[in-house]
């Protein structure tokens, strides 16, 4: 099968975010900071803001929850732009190449729609996707539920198994994988430009 689509996740992938940039000043204590991003501020918490509940809402229940920690808790998405911070540029320049072919490109993120606009704004290369972009918090779904990815298929009229996913996250590869997507995992030592011609995308 001929491919014609890719289709990437942006954090871990093209964005470089992680709240250690902004909470590894905020404590200098790093096991205090790793205390709060597993116990009190962490991944299930943040993914529900993802999903679509807002900021707002998501900081208020937590400091409902640990009322010592209300500072730190308020200051997580006060801050957030300090955890957003750079983008991945040999990944990021895999994609500007990829603009001058005939490829469609896609994104497909996990991504507060409160947050997103920002990233939209200061990383120019958001615009190659051309608005071809589904993210959780507007969709109210999130990865790796599959029907986040019909809503990519339907909307855009394209086909699993004509489509590349590239996703940082194991439990999204394997979701995609039985959706029928061929697949990249991205790590820190992956070589995006040598996986997508091993799966024979040509740049």
């Amino acid at each position: 099968m001929k491919i014609k689509n890719i289709i990437f996740d942006f954090g871990g992938v093209l964005m470089d975010w992680n709240p250690r940039y902004f909470f590894k000043d905020y404590f200098k204590d790093d096991e205090k900071m790793e205390y709060f991003l597993e116990n009190i501020a962490q991944d299930e918490w943040n993914i529900e803001q993802d999903r679509g509940r807002s900021l707002s809402e998501g900081t208020d229940i937590q400091v409902k929850k640990f009322p010592e920690w209300e500072k730190e808790i308020r200051a997580f998405y006060d801050n957030w732009t300090v955890m957003l911070k750079s983008d991945i540029p040999q990944n990021v320049e895999i994609l500007r190449k990829l603009k001058n072919t005939d490829y469609q490109l896609f994104g497909l993120t996990n991504w507060s729609e409160e947050t997103f606009p920002y990233a939209l704004e200061n990383y120019d290369f958001f615009q190659i996707f051309e608005g071809k972009i589904v993210v959780s918090g507007t969709e109210k779904l999130i990865k790796p539920d599959p029907k986040i990815w019909h809503v990519l298929l339907e909307r855009y009229n394209i086909h699993a198994e004509e489509s590349v996913f590239i996703d940082d996250n194991s439990k999204n590869i394997e979701m995609a994988k039985t959706l029928g997507f061929m697949t990249i995992h991205v790590t820190p030592e992956t070589n995006l430009e040598l996986e997508l011609a091993g799966l024979g995308v040509k740049i």
